[in-house]
Formats: C-alpha cells, sequence, structure tokens
C-alpha cells in the first residue's frame, strides 16, 4: 500500500510541535495522545491496526498491537482523516523537550529502525512493526536496543528525540555510541552493545557499563538528552518540589 501524500511544518525550537494539512480523504496515524489539536472537518478513530494491511484479518491485528506492547508503546494507534470537501489541520506535539525529524522513507531504502519511544506520527500506508536485535546479548547487557521498532513505507514519517539532534552518514564506518543517545538508523547500519572499557572505566568512569556500536553504511541520527538522562536530571528537583510542598501544606494548618 502506497501511502498517502502529507504536507507538513514543524513549529518551535526546543519542545516542538508537527502540523500536518490533509486533502480530503487523507489520513494520518499517530501515536495515541499525541494529538494537540485539529480543524473541525478531521476525524479520528482509535484502532488496533496502523493501517498498512486494510485486507488484513483481525487475528493479524491483535499480533500487531500486541508486539508494539513490548516495545512499551500503546495498544492502538489512531487515525485522523479528512472528512472535509477542503484541506484540513492536525497537529501533534512531542512529548518531551526536543525535536521532530521528518523522514521521507522512499529516500532510506523505506525501512527505519528506531528506539520504541521515538515514532510521533505517519503517512496513512506506514507499516510499524516489532524489531529485535538479532544480537540477544546487546539486549540482555545493553538495557536498550534489543527491542526496537521498524517503520515501512513510501511516505513521510515523524519520529521524536531529545535535545539537539544530529544526523550522521556512514561509509563503512564504526562509532561508539551512549546506548540511550541512539535514535534511529537505516537497514545498513549494524547495532550491538560492548563493554566500555576496562573494569575501572567500567565502574568509575561515569560512562555506563556498556556502550553501543553502530556499524556499516547508511544513515544513524542521534539525540543529546535521551529520557532517561532528562528524567535523571530533574529527579533531585522534584523532590525539593515535594518537601516545599510539604512544608507548605504543613503551615497552614499548624
Amino acid at each position: 500500500m502506497n501511502a498517502h501524500e502529507i504536507d507538513y511544518r514543524i513549529i518551535g525550537d526546543d519542545i516542538q510541535l508537527v502540523e500536518i494539512e490533509l486533502d480530503p480523504s487523507e489520513t494520518v496515524i499517530a501515536e495515541a495522545g499525541s494529538m494537540m489539536y485539529m480543524d473541525n472537518g478531521i476525524n479520528y478513530d482509535t484502532r488496533l491496526g496502523d493501517g498498512s494491511r486494510p485486507n488484513t484479518g483481525v487475528l493479524n491485528k491483535i499480533i500487531d498491537a500486541g508486539s508494539r506492547v513490548l516495545t512499551g508503546e500503546s495498544l492502538f494507534i489512531t487515525h485522523f482523516t479528512n472528512q472535509a470537501r477542503k484541506k484540513q489541520k492536525v497537529a501533534f506535539a512531542a512529548p518531551y523537550p526536543g525535536k521532530i525529524i521528518p523522514v521521507d522513507l522512499d529516500l532510506y531504502g523505506r525501512n527505519l529502525i528506531v528506539q520504541n519511544d521515538a515514532f510521533l506520527c505517519a503517512a496513512l500506508g506506514t507499516k510499524i512493526s516489532l524489531h529485535f536485535n538479532r544480537r540477544i546479548g546487546a539486549g540482555l547487557v545493553g538495557g536498550e536496543g534489543f527491542i526496537l521498532q521498524r517503520l515501512e513505507g513510501t511516505g513521510k514519517a515523524f519520529i521524536h528525540a531529545g535535545g539537539t539532534v544530529i544526523e550522521k552518514r556512514f561509509e563503512n564506518e564504526k562509532l561508539r555510541v551512549d546506548t540511550g543517545c541512539i535514535v534511529g538508523f537505516t537497514a545498513g547500519i549494524d547495532f550491538n552493545v560492548e563493554a566500555a572499557g576496562n573494569l575501572r572505566s567500567m565502574v568509575f568512569g561515569g560512562e555506563g557499563l556498556f556502550l553501543a556500536t553502530l556499524n556499516g553504511t547508511g544513515t544513524v541520527w542521534l539525540q543529546s538528552m535521551p529520557i532517561r538522562k532528562l528524567v535523571q536530571a530533574l529527579s533531585p528537583y522534584g523532590k525539593n518540589v515535594r518537601k516545599e510542598g510539604r512544608s507548605l501544606l504543613n503551615g497552614l494548618f499548624e
């Protein structure tokens, strides 16, 4: 199934949203809960499947939906369709500070592998499926990257990354990266996890026990602030807010 051709614009700098303009009868699919606003002529429907195989049976849809649960995503995908006779707009917001990356899948071999929290929305006709890292040890010891998502199709897909995004083109090259900083990569890239160094470096280096390795020819997207690091950075402030809140309440009732 060829994907719908959609027009879009990305709004904002550090906390972005993507506004998509749909022609009559065009559809965009998105993660449940990511919609920010939509014109009155947009109709939305939450479904088990991504719509890439319209004639598939109910059992296959359940299997596809179950595979998304394994990646930590919602069981359902929301379909937004323009039911009006003129162009209508719908917008999707990024879940945390960072960048939205538009990817034309047709230019990247119609195949893209992304981290399980990276997908935001895509043109109808994009297939979203489970991708297991063939090196089981990479997921077991690295903690990230064992269960990924594969995006397949001919149209536009939008992925989200935290902080600043770097797009790198590999020509039979190898790069070592923090495991959480990988957003996605094309099919020609081989992904693995290896020890960060000697025992002293692993324990006292502050870089974690393992690093990801990306090797091959293709395109890689990296993020400077994965959600894991953002949560770790904000957690001390969360404790202070809770303490101050309790002190204020105690003062009110003394």
